[in-house]
């Protein structure tokens, strides 16, 4: 059915304003539960440094009464390190694209600043926990950069067929033969852990694999609740026999890895917090630099725990 004649329509208009929200959305994640639960500690120099050490073994001891005293083998400390990593990311807006008027935000170089400092601190999470990478001491055209957690851990491991573990933080892990997260897999790497002396507080995983934890069954058995028609079918709080372990879904780590953290025993150590700089003005544009320099502190490797190489799907 055609509409009167004459009848002037919105096609017709000219100088019709745009319907343009005012708001900006954005799915893109942000948590960074790694980096959140990591002890903030200084660091003073490029090659950051910390020092472990270990009690003798539990043993019988019994002296004879008024016998001399036996004096004992002392041992020296462990000298560890880790090297500074420094990570960036650099916004440029020209001075057009920042006085023009816009939708969303104000000012178009602040608004990239905030983008950058989100996409920055993505970054560090991905770094730590989210590649296997070793340490490397860098020279004038080479990178610094730190060995984080796939290097460090070595005691306390379940590895698939052919893995190798990392090592003091400058040997990066070698993945093995994938297999199906078991429940046995991950109890074996608490009660290693827990023999080590390790108490962690929380196992970190991709989201595959937090779905597979939350098949496990332990001692319990799912029910659900007829009257609010819920049914319970995620684990967020695992009872191990030695304690329990909050387990916390995390996108920037890989799926293939099941870490077991306790978190007095790691520390980020920044050299340089992550901040901005202005960056010299060469034309009609604004650049501002939003910088960090910073290492993983692995303050006791045994505190921790990986059940590596783990099927994604």
């Amino acid at each position: 059915m055609a509409s009167p004649a004459s009848t002037f329509h919105t096609y017709d208009q000219i100088g019709r304003r745009e319907d343009l929200s005012d708001i900006i959305y954005n799915v893109a994640p942000t948590d960074t539960p790694f980096i959140t639960s990591l002890p903030v500690v200084e660091a003073t120099g490029v090659l950051h440094e910390w020092q472990t050490d270990t009690l003798t073994a539990a043993a019988a001891n019994a002296v004879l009464e008024g016998d001399d005293a036996t004096t004992d083998a002392v041992t020296a400390t462990t000298r560890l390190s880790n090297t500074c990593t420094i990570s960036d990311k650099v916004a440029r807006v020209t001075g057009t694209a920042e006085v023009v008027e816009k939708a969303g935000r104000r000012s178009e170089l602040a608004y990239q600043v905030v983008k950058k400092t989100k996409e920055l601190r993505r970054d560090m999470e991905f770094d730590l926990i989210g590649v296997n990478n070793a340490e490397v001491t860098g020279e004038s055209t080479i990178a610094r950069e730190y060995g984080n957690m796939g290097a460090w851990i070595d005691t306390n491991t379940s590895i698939g067929a052919g893995g190798s573990d990392g090592s003091v933080g400058n040997t990066a892990r070698t993945d093995g033969t994938q297999r199906a997260f078991t429940e046995d897999f991950f109890k074996t790497v608490i009660r290693l852990t827990f023999a080590s002396g390790g108490d962690p507080d929380y196992a970190m995983v991709g989201p595959f694999n937090k779905q597979v934890i939350s098949g496990f069954t332990g001692n319990a058995t799912r029910t659900k609740d007829a009257d609010d028609k819920r049914l319970v079918a995620t684990i967020d709080l695992y009872q191990s026999d030695y304690g329990d372990i909050e387990v916390i879904p995390n996108r920037f780590s890989r799926d293939r890895d099941c870490w077991l953290i306790q978190k007095n025993m790691l520390g980020i150590a920044y050299l340089r917090p992550v901040g901005m700089t202005n960056l010299a003005k060469t034309g009609d544009s604004e650049r501002r630099q939003v910088l960090v320099e910073y290492t993983l502190e692995c303050r006791n490797e045994a505190a921790h725990g990986l059940v590596a190489d783990l099927t994604v799907s």
